[in-house]
């Protein structure tokens, strides 16, 4: 069986500032991470080809021989894995003409062309793609759905202080529900290891909550919202998706957006999703270097890791924040604020890159992670790919 690559694809940067931190495979969408769901669906071994500063942190040794390559903005499904097992070397799978797979080598991925490959275009039916951040939350209840499959032996254990409608619930070990609303007639809902519903909590599936993170009190949810890895999430949440080790702890709202990880979004903060006209949203695209037209007339706050914002923070519809941005001020804030910005509009600085490690470490330190020479050094590369956007 060869080696399947996820490689990052030519919209890696439409995916930014999600991908300034992690490769495209390692984007959270449903229950796992895209590279989660090919180790789960493919028998064979599975490895990772990014940007240069991102390999030595999540790059995997290639083998030599023959593998096959992947984009890894792909989420896997039996009929495209199938047809993965029919390519043969000197052919390529196509959607919209771009490449988004083929059997080859690593020095043909690096040569960036397939010259003399027979090419071959995929029905747009029998993939799912994550072409720009929007995308993670208007494909997240399908992504949920998917991932679920993986999950239907989980038994539910609840006490008697719950009410579920619905038979789509599922618990792994060690978490908890107190005293709360769980709807699974619209959607399976999954809490995850070590994971905690406290009291009042209104849940409308389809909704997963990710190992070892919590539900504050009186938290509501509409689905499909995904809560990563060890979030504190309260408020209000509506069809979003936080990658992990985030932290929205207090009443606010949050919708139809995507929040990275390590980020943390002050008391009181909330975020439009809808014009005041109804129409379509525009946001900032850094592939293109201006607002594109996403097309969606519900589109949130996009988010890179490390960011914050203070108490009582209004983001407007659309905004994009870069990584490591700190928000402040009154008003609301510009809808594309460029990473390590401190402050927002005519009076923002730029945040000290030393100062931003040590918060960093801190942040870290309170979920018992490391911040690694690593991490360091990868948000130093950012800190100079991005300095034209603070100048």
């Amino acid at each position: 069986m060869p080696h399947i690559v996820l490689f990052d694809g030519p919209t890696r940067e439409d995916l930014l500032p999600l991908t300034f931190t992690r490769p495209v495979c390692e984007l959270r969408i449903g229950i796992m991470t895209i590279r989660e769901k090919w180790e789960h669906h493919y028998t064979g071994t599975v490895c990772v080809h990014t940007q240069d500063y991102l390999m030595p942190k999540f790059g995997t040794e290639i083998p030599s021989d023959p593998c096959l390559y992947v984009d890894g903005s792909v989420l896997p499904t039996p009929t495209f894995i199938q047809t993965l097992y029919d390519l043969k070397e000197g052919e390529c799978i196509t959607s919209a003409g771009q490449v988004i797979a083929f059997k080859g080598t690593e020095a043909q991925l690096k040569k960036g062309g397939l010259d003399g490959y027979t090419k071959t275009e995929v029905d747009a039916g029998l993939i799912v793609e994550i072409n720009n951040p929007g995308d993670i939350f208007a494909l997240n209840g399908l992504a949920i759905a998917q991932d679920i499959q993986a999950f239907l032996h989980l038994d539910a254990e609840l006490d008697d202080t719950n009410t579920v409608y619905g038979d789509e619930l599922y618990t792994e070990e060690g978490a908890k529900i107190s005293a709360s609303i769980i709807n699974t007639t619209t959607g399976p809902v999954y809490i995850g290891k070590n994971a905690e519903v406290m009291e009042g909590c209104i849940i409308r599936g389809p909704f997963v909550l990710g190992e070892g993170a919590t539900l504050k009190m009186g938290t509501k949810i509409y689905g499909p919202t995904t809560i990563g890895p060890h979030c504190k999430v309260g408020g209000e949440v509506s069809n979003s998706v936080l990658q992990g080790y985030s932290n929205k702890g207090h009443d606010g709202f949050l919708g139809n957006s995507v929040i990275g990880e390590w980020c943390n979004l002050g008391a009181d903060t909330n975020t439009s999703n809808l014009k005041n006209n109804y129409g379509s949203v525009k946001v900032w695209n850094y592939r293109q270097s201006k607002m594109v037209d996403t097309g969606k007339m519900f589109h949130g706050l996009i988010m890179g890791d490390h960011s914050k914002s203070s108490i009582n923070t209004m983001f407007n519809t659309g905004t994009v924040v870069g990584v490591s941005a700190n928000i402040f001020g009154g008003g609301f804030p510009p809808k594309f604020i460029p990473s390590f910005s401190w402050g927002t509009g005519r009076d923002a600085e730029t945040f000290d890159l030393g100062r931003s490690f040590q918060v960093a470490q801190a942040v870290c330190q309170r979920r018992d992670v490391e911040f690694t020479e690593l991490d360091e050094a990868i948000l130093r590369h950012i800190f100079q790919e991005t300095a034209h956007y603070r100048t």
